[in-house]
């Protein structure tokens, strides 16, 4: 500020923005966040716009789970305030997207559509959270990011579990389990047997339900998880 640095002011707001998230104070990161975007408007800078608006979605999304965790319940059952706060993460989300298609920056486009299906998801909108959830998977595959992909198939699995498409699911999680092992994530890959497990039994085929439960188990008392 004392030099008059309008760009660099932006940044370390933003940067600000960013901390206070993380410590949990969210009102406060929002307005740190919003002369981050509210300076790079000024200045026409489009590529700090579009990390501002993404980092402003961030926020609401943190303050919207932090909000929901305190209360055990289904995605699409939330109280008004979580609704609106998951509501604003996504039209945050939505705007970035937008820019950063404007600006033909693809790993930003893979990064917001991963966002907004998972707000979509959190919210109940299990349709919407499928189709951006595909646009994050294609994107992934593009840049050859397997990591991205395997949260991609495991997200798409959950949203098609809350539409009764279990069949659908398990092929999305078998996927999933696929790659964790590729990544040799067995955290990752221990969490795919658990979901494949769950989703066969609501399949009512218990025989491969026991088979994926108990290679959870085996992977879980390898890693010593209590």
């Amino acid at each position: 500020r004392t030099i008059g640095d309008r760009i660099g002011e932006a940044k370390a707001s933003g940067n600000l923005g960013n901390t206070l998230k993380i410590l949990g104070q969210f009102d406060e990161a929002v307005v740190c966040c919003q002369r981050h975007l509210d300076i790079s408007q000024e200045q026409g800078d489009k590529v700090g716009e579009a990390r501002a608006l993404y980092n402003i979605g961030n926020v609401y999304h943190a303050k919207g789970k932090h909000l929901s965790w305190n209360m055990a319940q289904d995605p699409g059952y939330l109280p008004q305030e979580v609704k609106e706060t998951l509501q604003k993460a996504s039209e945050y989300y939505e705007r970035n997207l937008s820019l950063v298609k404007e600006l033909g920056d693809r790993a930003a486009q893979g990064r917001a559509y991963g966002n907004l299906g998972n707000t979509q998801y959190l919210l109940g909108n299990f349709s919407e959270a499928i189709a951006f959830h595909k646009e994050r998977l294609a994107i992934a595959k593009e840049f050859g990011d397997k990591a991205a992909e395997r949260r991609a198939y495991s997200n798409l699995g959950n949203a098609h579990i809350f539409l009764g498409r279990f069949d659908i699911s398990a092929e999305y999680y078998k996927k999933t389990l696929q790659l964790a092992r590729q990544l040799k994530d067995q955290a990752v890959e221990a969490q795919a047997c658990y979901s494949l497990g769950n989703t066969y039994t609501l399949l009512q085929d218990y025989e491969r339900a026991i088979e994926y439960h108990l290679k959870h188990l085996v992977i879980a008392q390898e890693l010593g998880d209590r």
